[in-house]
């Protein structure tokens, strides 16, 4: 079932009971699969008890020490944040959100990424997501409890994988197999070290020109065979260069 592969991921969570709140959300929309990257306390007794029927949600939880740990092995990621920053990536309504990652699923994992209580997901983080997505809200008061705000996309996401919602499920975009983030960031190393054996990037404006071009490679998102492919004319590119 595709609801198994979609990963709900909170980063550096401060309030053990929003885990146990985030794990009962789960159990309620379908979903087990959940990873926290260095939450200041957990095991603890306050998450268990939040987490009321979903306990089997925690004692299987993922605990890891980086964001590359906990979707390195995804094709598709989806941040949550509430502020526009510079450089977005694509909005998703919640709606989208959910339809992305229940296809997406049908492939392999995916991941729904949460930040910390106070200040979400930073810059650094949102880069490495395809899609960002919001929960629109009071503009006088648009801040979501993090638990809250995965019982909605999970609600959104329960309803697309069960037909409720108005979709038609493209057959195309199902069969689709998209390169994990590992895959993704290996092609950009490979980017990278050719554009510096033709001498394109200068020490000057390097980091600006590949952040530019790792937007892009996300937003245009090329299919595991196209990467492939991608990765064969940097070679053929070094080959001619006298880098091979």
């Amino acid at each position: 079932m595709s609801l198994e592969n979609i990963r709900i991921v909170m980063d550096q969570t401060y309030h053990p009971g929003n885990i146990g709140a985030a794990a009962r959300a789960m159990k309620n929309m379908g979903l087990s699969s959940l990873y926290l990257i260095n939450p200041r306390c957990f095991p603890d007794d306050e998450a268990t008890s939040r987490a009321a029927g979903a306990l089997d949600i925690l004692e299987n939880t993922t605990v890891v020490s980086s964001l590359d740990e906990a979707i390195e092995d995804c094709s598709l990621v989806i941040g949550t944040s509430a502020r526009s920053r510079s450089f977005p990536r694509p909005v998703l309504s919640a709606k989208d959100s959910a339809a992305k990652l229940a296809t997406e699923a049908n492939q392999g994992p995916v991941a729904l990424l949460f930040g910390r209580e106070r200040m979400g997901l930073e810059s650094k983080q949102l880069e490495r997501c395809h899609f960002h997505t919001e929960i629109p809200a009071n503009p006088d008061y648009p801040i979501l409890n993090v638990s809250s705000a995965i019982q909605i996309l999970c609600y959104e996401i329960w309803q697309y994988e069960n037909g409720e919602s108005l979709r038609v499920k493209e057959e195309s975009e199902e069969n689709v197999v998209y390169p994990s983030v590992k895959e993704v960031e290996l092609f950009n190393q490979h980017l990278e070290e050719t554009l510096r054996d033709t001498g394109f990037l200068n020490d000057i404006h390097q980091g600006e020109a590949m952040n530019r071009l790792i937007r892009l490679a996300n937003r245009v998102r090329p299919e595991q065979k196209e990467l492939r492919m991608l990765r064969g004319i940097l070679n053929s590119i070094q080959e001619v260069a006298g880098k091979k």
